[in-house]
């Protein structure tokens, strides 16, 4: 019997309409641009699910064996590899990350849930110029994305001082890193990868979304049609004209991207962003009264352990940064900003816990730590430390790529979008002028 055989490019172009074929059956499913079920035919599925073995193992350690309540020098150099059939998993400062998902009220169980249910991970699609692969577990609720080597060493080498940012002012709206991964499949490069909290989470009502740097050239992206489906992240000219409409709480916000942006600025790093989105509310959520209940439950959440990064003893994270200074509120004439802000930063952030013999004494300390700490009333949400709510929106608000150094190299791309752009404002400048210009752009965008 005679057999034909295809040529190379006949193989090719059938490989190429196959793809096609699947790809586009990838979207009309999800009817979504940007946004991509992983299932069996995606070029990704292998490896998504190795990560999902590797991280069900890693995360199983940690609820065997949980970490100390004192973290050591060693915890945040540990590096554990684990073997599997396929490939190997390396999981870097273990107890760092778990100790740090637990100060967030998540426990080790309904993470490995997410991460490691039989659901399929998304696919994102970003307008970045990243060239990370981002991935979204099915509830999106974590966000995983490949990393290169030398933004795992940055944040890695700055970890201590990371946690201790988040010690020090437990509601801050810097995105939080929840674990640090190395996966290793034969014959192919190891990939280094991330795994974060999802500033849009729960997004089911979420209207608009923008990714925010302060700046004006290529901050533009064409909007999806009116009454699309289309997930489009806009950006900084996109939202202009408009406000983020907080009222009482908006000398928080202003104050809280103060301290965060100083963080990053010590840190010597720029072109981070400031995500944000907003959902209208709904009638009962704009007049709904603050029963005494609630309140209690909302204390609750914004001051004990388990809901907030706080209760890291101090004393137990290695490599503390000096404090900063204690009025870390920049005069008008060191930060540029036109109107004075909110109250100073803390003198001291060292926690107290409520004693069985607490008094007026010990109230009032409580108190003077709650506002040094730029603490505010958290709502009683899944992702509380991200939402911020105002008379007629729900705001959610982080920030997030925050691994770009000002290097040399990045100071002649300064010098040269200087030439380019003379009189415009763009993303490569030091990460002093990034930091004010930001603060500048909430200043002027929020009422």
């Amino acid at each position: 019997m005679e057999m034909s055989t295809a040529g190379p490019g006949m193989l090719s172009h059938q490989q190429r309409s196959m793809k096609r074929r699947r790809w586009g059956g990838l979207r009309q499913q999800w009817k979504l641009l940007g946004l991509f079920e992983i299932d069996q035919q995606h070029e990704f599925y292998s490896l998504t699910c190795m990560m999902k073995e590797g991280l069900a193992a890693a995360i199983q350690s940690t609820i065997d064996d949980p970490p100390a309540n004192e973290l050591t020098d060693e915890d945040f150099r540990l590096e554990v590899t684990q073997i599997h059939k396929d490939f190997t998993m390396e999981t870097f400062a273990g107890p760092v990350f778990a100790t740090l998902r637990g100060s967030l009220g998540m426990t080790e169980q309904e993470y490995q849930q997410s991460l490691c249910s039989e659901n399929c991970y998304l696919q994102f699609i970003s307008n970045s110029k990243s060239k990370a692969d981002f991935f979204l577990t099915n509830d999106k609720r974590f966000f995983l994305k490949t990393q290169n080597k030398r933004e795992i060493k940055f944040l890695l080498g700055n970890l201590k001082i990371y946690m201790e940012h988040l010690r020090k002012y437990p509601h801050s709206l810097v995105v939080k890193f929840l674990g640090v991964h190395r996966i290793q499949i034969p014959q192919r490069r190891k990939k280094f990868f991330i795994v974060m909290q999802s500033v849009f989470y729960p997004d089911d009502r979420i209207n608009a979304r923008y990714d925010i740097k302060g700046c004006e050239v290529s901050r533009w992206t064409e909007p999806a049609p009116e009454g699309s489906h289309i997930i489009v992240v806009l950006k900084d000219l996109n939202f202009e004209g408009q406000f983020i409409t907080l009222d009482q709480q908006r000398s928080w916000l202003l104050r809280q991207v103060e301290i965060d942006t100083h963080f990053l600025r010590q840190l010597n790093v720029l072109d981070y962003s400031l995500l944000l989105a907003h959902q209208p509310l709904h009638h009962d959520e704009r007049h709904q009264g603050l029963s005494f209940a609630t309140l209690i439950v909302r204390a609750k959440k914004s001051v004990n352990p388990g809901s907030s990064p706080i209760h890291m003893n101090a004393a137990t994270v290695p490599g503390a940064v000096v404090d900063e200074d204690p009025a870390l509120s920049l005069s008008e004439t060191d930060s540029g900003l036109k109107t004075p802000h909110s109250q100073a930063a803390s003198r001291s952030s060292s926690p107290r816990t409520c004693a069985k013999d607490a008094g007026p004494a010990s109230a009032e300390a409580e108190l003077q730590d709650f506002q040094a700490q730029n603490r505010r009333l958290l709502p009683n949400l899944k992702n509380p430390l991200h939402i911020i709510d105002g008379p007629e929106q729900r705001y959610f608000v982080g920030i997030i790529d925050i691994f770009t150094v000002y290097s040399f190299k990045k100071r002649l791309e300064h010098l040269w979008k200087r030439l380019r752009h003379p009189g415009r404002s763009f993303s490569t400048v030091s990460p002093q002028t990034y930091c004010l210009r930001l603060c500048q752009w909430v200043q002027d965008h929020t009422k």
